[in-house]
């Protein structure tokens, strides 16, 4: 039994290139959706660490009446936590501006007061009125308002992402189109065969449906495993250089939203890959073919 020969043959240089270019849109693809969650999951963590936090300034004061005010402060409902930073505490905050050598001595800093409080209760107005009553002049600043900015920009984010997936899901759907429109025509001859022989649109259709749908599925399949290996080898450099830096990198946990991008990833692929060839092939076999 002689073996079939496909329409658009395994060692055709088109095919490669085709499977280069598909596989690369699945690469970022992948990669968008992934650092956009990871980049959510990384600020969304953050937040949840400092949404109940407040920093309370004091210019001009002693320790002993930032003490008081601190005590003052945790007796407040909803509050959690109170207390005066020390400024071993206060250096380790501005290493990263002054470097490791610390601050300079003699340097004048102004006293901290950290707040730990639930973040629910709005205690800013009431640690700024405990903080006019003492006499002192405090700067209240609740990280709530950080939080809400960082959300605003993640929402923005998210439209970005999927703004991105969207173009580049349309860009392989484009590249199929023209790619099932240039093998139809260098197979004309064939098709023709195939209509004197009682072939229908659909069945000839059927034909290159299943050749893209199995190319895209393939070139899919790397393209999220190495959307995968990139996203990882991100994280773990940053883990590498130090928690800190780690925190402000994406969070790849390999949870089972992610599984379920990088699986959707050749199989979204795959779809968009057949439907692109079913509508090219019908629409030329009803006009010029």
């Amino acid at each position: 039994m002689s073996k079939e020969t496909p329409l658009l043959p395994v060692s055709d240089a088109r095919e490669a290139a085709l499977y280069f270019v598909v596989g690369a849109l699945c690469f970022l693809a992948a990669l968008a959706a992934l650092v956009s969650r990871g980049t959510y999951t990384a600020a969304e963590a953050w937040s949840a660490q400092v949404e109940g936090e407040i920093t309370v300034i004091l210019e001009d004061a002693d320790r002993r009446s930032a003490d008081a005010l601190a005590g003052q402060i945790e007796g407040l409902a909803g509050v959690v936590e109170a207390r005066v930073l020390t400024r071993e505490e206060l250096e380790t905050l501005l290493e990263p501006s002054f470097g490791p050598g610390g601050m300079p001595e003699g340097l004048p800093l102004p006293l901290l007061i950290a707040v730990l409080s639930d973040p629910e209760a709005d205690v800013s107005d009431e640690i700024t009125a405990l903080a006019a009553t003492a006499g002192l002049d405090a700067e209240v600043s609740a990280h709530s308002g950080y939080v809400r900015d960082v959300r605003r920009a993640l929402s923005v984010l998210r439209l970005v992402a999927l703004g991105a997936v969207a173009l580049l899901e349309a860009t392989a759907i484009a590249v199929i189109a023209f790619a099932t429109h240039a093998a139809l025509l260098a197979r004309r001859d064939i098709v023709d065969v195939l209509h004197l022989s009682g072939a229908e649109d659909k069945f000839i259709a059927g034909l290159f449906e299943r050749r893209f749908w199995v190319l895209a599925l393939k070139a899919g399949a790397v393209g999220a495993l190495l959307a995968l290996m990139v996203t990882a080898l991100i994280v773990f450099s940053g883990r590498a250089q130090g928690e800190t830096a780690a925190q402000l990198l994406p969070q790849l946990s390999l949870d089972f939203v992610d599984l379920i991008i990088l699986t959707l990833t050749p199989v979204l692929a795959g779809l968009s890959s057949r439907m692109a060839a079913h509508i090219t092939v019908m629409q030329s076999l009803k006009g010029t073919l």
